[in-house]
């Protein structure tokens, strides 16, 4: 059996309706649609032959259709447009930027809001990757005895700080000493490659300090390296919202498994290397997460060429697929337009 220009057309008609109704699609349905000019009994056949082809199910015992996750594949992949984001909604964006923002985290906290209150779905960002950034500058902040604030900034203009233990007899000038000695020696190194370089190379040259320099390299990984606490969630609750999740036991699980973030992080972690990922229902790999589709996109900084981080939204599998894309194309580029803009400014 052959998915010809008509049953795809019908099928695209069944996906539309259905993504607004969240209802099962009757055949007297689609034959209402002006676009079609064929009988209730014509458009019954052509639906009997795409529900044996998998693309439609027929839930309970409903005389309507839904789309299959291969539908929705398939919608996706060929015949999905992509919505126009309105002047309301960039506007509705903005207004959560349009006051001063001090830190890199409330950027991405105020990103998620963003996403989740124009999509009307959860919405998550992943904080920047700094592994392929390179060191700029180090420096070390005595604190109280035995303490010392780690400063580390990156070629990009981040700042991350960490607190360290300060064996005994290290002295302040000592401190500023080091500080110097490393940020010389480490100047434009990759970040993924400085802690090693520490142990490797520095640590046997201030041998006396062994302990002390691998104190800085232990802080120096657990800052540039993201976390599950690094994904900034927002909207958890508008899934509440869809008739999908009326089920208390099936809003409990989802909620379960997108608070923890474990989830989360893995999903923006894996799609880090790609411009956007759409991952559709059964093609999740958690159980919570089945009935949901996952879209992601990566973000850059400036003209840089590779992805610094991964936003993205989850929703029903009947979500708007067309709009969350646009809005997650427009949401990485003024993603990555504010935070240059911030480290322009600080």
């Amino acid at each position: 059996m052959e998915l010809d220009a008509r049953k795809l057309k019908i099928l695209q008609a069944i996906i539309d309706e259905y993504v607004m109704s969240a209802s099962p699609v009757g055949s007297r349905s689609v034959s209402k649609n002006p676009e079609f000019n064929l009988s209730s009994a014509t458009i019954r056949n052509e639906m009997a032959d795409l529900e044996e082809m998998g693309f439609l199910e027929q839930p309970h015992t409903s005389a309507g259709r839904i789309p299959s996750d291969k539908a929705y594949r398939l919608y996706v992949d060929t015949i999905m447009n992509r919505a126009q984001i309105s002047r309301d909604e960039i506007r509705k964006i903005r207004t959560h930027f349009s006051s001063k923002i001090s830190e890199v985290d409330e950027i991405l906290k105020q990103t998620a809001v963003a996403i989740s209150s124009v999509t009307n779905y959860t919405a998550m960002v992943l904080a920047p990757e700094l592994d392929c950034d390179t060191l700029r500058h180090i420096q070390l902040v005595p604190l109280v005895p035995g303490k010392a604030l780690l400063v580390i900034v990156t070629g990009t203009g981040f700042a991350k700080d960490a607190v360290i233990h300060v064996p005994v007899g290290v002295r302040t000038e000592e401190l500023e000493q080091i500080s110097r000695f490393l940020t010389k020696r480490l100047y434009g190194r990759r970040m993924d490659m400085v802690a090693e370089m520490i142990a490797s190379e520095l640590e046997p040259e201030m041998a006396d300090r062994r302990e002390f320099l691998s104190n800085i390299a232990d802080g120096i990984e657990r800052k540039i390296t993201p976390n599950r606490k690094s994904v900034e969630l927002a909207g958890a609750g508008n899934m509440l919202h869809y008739p999908e999740y009326a089920d208390l036991q099936k809003a409990r699980n989802f909620l379960s498994a997108v608070e923890g973030r474990d989830a989360l992080y893995n999903m923006l972690k894996r799609a880090s290397s790609l411009e956007f990922t759409v991952t559709i229902g059964s093609e999740n790999e958690q159980d919570e997460l089945k009935d949901c589709s996952v879209v992601t996109a990566t973000y850059r900084m400036g003209d840089q060429s590779m992805p610094m981080g991964t936003l993205g939204v989850i929703g029903p599998t009947r979500m708007n697929y067309g709009k969350v894309i646009s809005v997650l194309e427009y949401m990485r580029r003024s993603l990555g337009e504010i935070l240059s803009n911030y480290i322009e400014e600080d």
